[in-house]
């Protein structure tokens, strides 16, 4: 039976030509098929004879040409010694209420019909072929794989095209198929317990030959198992895949445990099944219900063990599902635990597959836990050799991207910076411009020793791209790159005067003059040439601490600029030359005062080590930071004090012997004899806190708490910074610095 299409703009019509054959009468033939068909004008007679005499002539597609829906492969099963035959369905249907080799026969011949696409419109319409096909299977499966195997296809075949779910939907085909497979899996371990038993007596006694013989009959018998089984899971899977176009279905395979049987299947060894596993769960990976699940059952672990294997398209699916699962943090961690790092940087070199291993090392080194461990690898040379093969040519983003995070890294940075590292990377970012090459330069640049000594010889080459005409992220970059640069032996005077950048910088300190990175980046550099004492004089003649003060009020509310811009006056004030410039003529001391209790730990650790030095060169200050410090420590008892006394009903321990209030409408710490005291130690003059006395009687001084003031805290309690150390940012850490986790801890989150 043959099958003619005739079609106008709108309308695709089928129809069915039971009569045709090698005798047909064809002039006859088509003017019937007009007459019938409204959709075909008469004046196309002609050419429905022609069709008609093609379809009578043409020559019958050999069998084995016939390609089956999605390239899913035949399996052992589906042969047949006869052609199925579209007319014979009816018989074919009789077979399935035989007995099981009749209804693997009926199935299958079944089968035959449903691969050819063509056939399964009229199949879709014979509801007695298909509701007996789901009986059997639903009824019968469990007595014969082979015929649930080809029940399943039968249904596969309706399920590779989407206008055909509600078909497979409506026999419940999915559900049934989630339970053969669930059923499967537990049958397999049953298989591995009991052949471990065989074996491990085997082990025990090689010389007992029956012992042998069954080690070796339960092996054969096994792998038969096996190989019919996994095509059972395979065509299972295949229509589960199918069917979970529509994410409702999905969402019920979900809840029945879909990923921890796909989990689970990963263990088996057959690469076809595997390719079609991995692809299912890299479908579900995308939502987060899905991969929560893979977490949970440590799906990364196994994933690793199919990187060795070398079918291209099931390592192709794994490296693309890994990379899904490395957006988790803790998925990240079991990658790590896995041995991803080592096992993809020796792919980065495969140009089919290197692109997908970078993405999923990026990503891992997005963690600082895991930087330091890219040191230990090739991945570090293979990255640089990658970069350097670039030229001038366009560089891929995740490449650069991945090297500016490793750069971030100490060990990492060394390692770049080997042989003609730094200076093949200086020569691309100077001459190209290249704004990413120089935020990775600006990353090797801030790690103390041996790697920032090598940055003196380029001193000149950064300071030279400080220019209005030159775009203002690049800017950013160089300038962050040269703040780095805290070298003892860096003559910055000289810089600044060569380079003429005291007025470049003093501009760029005007709020709204550029964009706030660019200001902040300035703002860093100051602090750092103001390290060298004629630098900081000669940045106090040129009007710049006014400058800061101006930008302080500006952006009081941004912590990373009050930081940075804090900092600079503290190294104003470690120097003579600019000491008295922040003290007698601006208003620097009482921002410090105000900002001494800001809730930013780093901005009150530098307030308070700037203030401990005005204090030692002036005396009205001291007395002000003195009293703010006694005050903020004691505010609680200070309160209940002025209450107290501003009461009706005050105690009388709050009145004087002549009766007369101790306050006096003044200051409360005008009155030291208020405070404790303990004669003969130390004078009452309010510069101690009461905890102090208390410390003293119990003999707490010099243990654990220790003297106020001594060792990193000051006489209140507050912590301080070495001086000299600039804070790497408002939260008191450095990029390179080192973070300690446990995997296992990491792992569970």
């Amino acid at each position: 039976m043959d099958k003619l299409q005739a079609e106008d703009a709108r309308y695709l019509k089928s129809i069915r030509l039971k009569s045709l054959n090698a005798n047909t009468d064809i002039t006859t033939l088509a003017r019937r098929v007009v007459e019938e068909c409204r959709l075909i004008h008469p004046s196309k007679l002609p050419e429905v004879e022609q069709l008609l005499f093609y379809l009578q002539n043409r020559k019958k597609p050999d069998k084995q040409e016939k390609h089956l829906p999605r390239d899913l492969t035949p399996f052992e099963g589906m042969e047949l010694d006869e052609e199925a035959n579209i007319n014979c369905i009816d018989d074919y249907v009789e077979l399935l209420y035989e007995d099981i080799p009749e209804k693997v026969r009926g199935a299958t011949l079944i089968l035959h019909l449903a691969c050819n696409p063509d056939n399964l419109e009229e199949l879709l319409q014979n509801e007695t072929a298909l509701g007996a096909l789901a009986r059997v299977l639903r009824e019968d499966w469990k007595q014969s794989v082979d015929m649930a195997t080809t029940i399943i296809y039968v249904f596969f075949c309706f399920s590779s095209f989407s206008q055909f779910h509600g078909l497979v939907t409506h026999y419940k085909i999915g559900a049934l198929c989630m339970n053969i497979t669930e059923h499967e899996l537990k049958r397999y371990d049953l298989w591995q317990d009991e052949l471990q038993k065989k074996q491990k007596a085997y082990e025990e006694d090689p010389d007992n030959q029956n012992v042998k013989k069954e080690h070796e009959k339960a092996l054969k018998k096994y792998q038969g198992l096996l190989s019919k089984q996994e095509q059972l899971l395979r065509v299972a899977l295949y229509l589960l895949l199918n069917l979970a176009e529509d994410t409702r279905t999905e969402l019920k395979m979900r809840n029945k445990n879909i990923v921890h049987m796909l989990v689970k299947t990963l263990d088996r060894e057959d690469e076809e099944l595997l390719v079609l596993v991995v692809s299912f769960l890299k479908k579900l990976s995308i939502f987060l219900e899905n991969k929560n699940d893979m977490a949970e059952t440590h799906a990364v672990e196994k994933l690793a063990r199919l990187l060795a294997c070398e079918h291209e398209n099931l390592l192709n699916t794994t490296l693309r599902l890994l990379l899904n699962l490395s957006f988790d943090t803790g998925l990240r961690s079991q990658m790590v635990q896995a041995g991803l790092i080592h096992k993809l940087s020796l792919m980065l070199a495969d140009e089919k597959q290197g692109q997908l291993c970078m993405c999923i090392l990026y990503h891992i080194s997005v963690d600082d836990r895991f930087k330091s461990m890219f040191a230990y690898t090739d991945c570090i040379p293979q990255l640089m050799k990658m970069l350097f093969e670039c030229g001038e040519s366009h560089m891929e983003p995740e490449l650069i991207s991945f090297c500016i995070n490793l750069a971030a890294n100490k060990r990492n940075a060394q390692v770049i910076c080997e042989g003609n590292g730094l200076k093949m990377l200086m020569k691309r970012g100077l001459k190209l411009k290249d704004v990413l090459i120089m935020k990775m330069i600006r990353n090797l640049s801030q790690h103390d020793g041996p790697t920032k000594n090598l940055f003196i010889d380029y001193v000149g080459d950064l300071a030279a791209q400080m220019g209005a005409e030159e775009r203002e992220e690049y800017v950013i970059e160089c300038l962050g790159t040269l703040a780095n640069l805290t070298i003892p032996d860096l003559d910055w005077e000289l810089v600044l005067k060569e380079y003429n950048l005291v007025p470049y910088l003093k501009d760029h300190l005007k709020p709204g003059s550029a964009e706030d990175d660019l200001i902040l980046e300035v703002v860093i550099m100051i602090g750092t040439v103001s390290m060298d004492d004629s630098c900081a004089a000669t940045m106090a003649k040129s009007g710049i601490i006014p400058a800061l003060i101006e930008l302080l009020n500006a952006q009081q509310e941004d912590d990373e600029f009050v930081c940075q811009i804090v900092y600079v006056l503290y190294q104003m004030v470690v120097h003579q030359a600019t000491r008295d410039v922040i003290i007698k003529d601006t208003q620097a001391p009482a921002y410090l005062i105000d900002l001494m209790h800001d809730k930013n730990a780093e901005i009150r650790k530098v307030c308070n080590n700037t203030l401990d030095i005005i204090a030692e060169y002036d005396n009205e200050c001291e007395r002000k930071i003195q009293s703010e410090k006694f005050r903020w420590h004691n505010s609680q008892w200070l309160e209940m004090v002025e209450n107290r006394a501003m009461g009706d009903d005050g105690e009388p321990f709050m009145f004087g012997d002549d009766g007369e209030a101790f306050m006096h409408n003044g200051d409360i710490l005008e009155r030291p004899d208020l405070f404790y005291t303990a004669d003969g130690i130390i004078p009452a003059d309010g510069t101690i806190s009461p905890e102090f006395f208390t410390d003293y009687q119990n003999g707490d001084i010099g243990q654990a708490g220790g003297f106020p003031g001594s060792m990193n805290t000051d006489m209140f309690g507050q912590s301080t910074v070495t001086p000299g150390q600039r804070p790497a940012t408002t939260y008191g850490t450095r990029p390179d610095e080192q973070f300690f986790y446990s995997y296992a801890g990491a792992a569970s989150r």
